[in-house]
């Protein structure tokens, strides 16, 4: 009896030895994915008033973590009835990313002739107004679910080989979407109370010193973090939906040459995307339009 327990605990430790060695691979592999999703939820979480800074955050990581839940399963499933699924809803969610990526250029370079009075008027309306917090909310877990299905497809390839089974493969992929969320939202966690950590250093230190410099360094440099963000956040949904393309469409694939570098390709590919797709949603939108007027 004793020895079969302890052949039932050899089996799970060399299990769990199994899936922590293929979800360091898998999340190596997922690096520069996490990277992009950093940047474009960090993005996502910024520009609310301070006291809903957290509770809104929070709000986007209980739906990332549901987002999770439902892809998860979804994921294995599909690859086990019919694996080019997966490729399709990878190219759908690109199309998404790419289409929020060029509107929000768009929005940057022709929408800014706004004078300062409409600019301050709707900043405070969006400040106040709870649908426009839910708004960028649901928009915020909409990226989330694009962006958590690339990790969790690029995590599972690590784990498809005749080596790992169906329990290690559904494990490290667990494993892997659960340091995702957590440590994703962690990070900007900290970035969104830069400023609240810079007042408390200041508030500690009695008199001018390193802890008040520092304190005073966070509170400045907050703003220009946000601001960096958006640049940033924007050129990861390109270069995240340039990606999709690029890797699961073999015209596009081929088409690259091999000099250009993959940044600068998915890039490009991503800005051409973007803009059809922004192109033909502003078509059928008039299109539609006019059939009402019509009517």
């Amino acid at each position: 009896m004793a020895s079969g327990i302890f052949a039932i605990l050899d089996d799970i430790a060399a299990l769990m030895d199994d899936v922590a060695m293929t979800s360091k691979i898998a999340t190596k592999k997922t690096a520069g994915i996490l990277g992009d999703d950093l940047a474009v939820n960090a993005e996502k979480a910024t520009g609310f008033l301070s006291s809903r800074e957290i509770p809104v955050l929070w709000a986007i990581t209980k739906g990332s973590f549901v987002n999770k839940l439902i892809i998860l399963p979804a994921v294995f499933l599909l690859n086990w009835l019919y694996p080019p699924a997966i490729k399709m809803a990878l190219i759908v969610g690109g199309l998404y990313l790419a289409y929020e990526g060029v509107e929000k250029i768009i929005e940057y370079f022709f929408h800014r002739a706004k004078n300062a009075a409409q600019v301050v008027a709707e900043s405070t309306l969006d400040e106040n107004d709870e649908h426009s917090e839910k708004a960028k909310v649901k928009s915020a877990i909409k990226t989330d679910f694009i962006l958590s299905l690339e990790i969790i497809i690029i995590a599972l390839g690590a784990t498809l080989d005749k080596e790992h089974n169906l329990l290690t493969q559904i494990l490290t992929v667990t494993v892997v979407s659960f340091l995702a969320t957590v440590g994703v939202y962690g990070i900007v966690a900290l970035i969104v109370r830069m400023d609240d950590a810079g007042f408390y250093l200041m508030r500690k230190s009695e008199k001018a010193n390193f802890l008040s410099a520092l304190g005073g360094v966070l509170i400045k440099a907050l703003p220009l973090v946000i601001r960096a963000l958006a640049v940033i956040g924007t050129i990861a949904l390109l270069l995240v939906s340039g990606g999709i393309f690029i890797h699961n469409l073999d015209v596009l694939h081929h088409l690259v040459p091999e000099a250009v570098p993959s940044v600068l390709a998915e890039l490009v590919v991503g800005i051409t995307v973007g803009a059809v797709t922004v192109l033909g949603v502003v078509t059928i939108s008039k299109i539609r339009s006019a059939f009402k007027n019509y009517g």
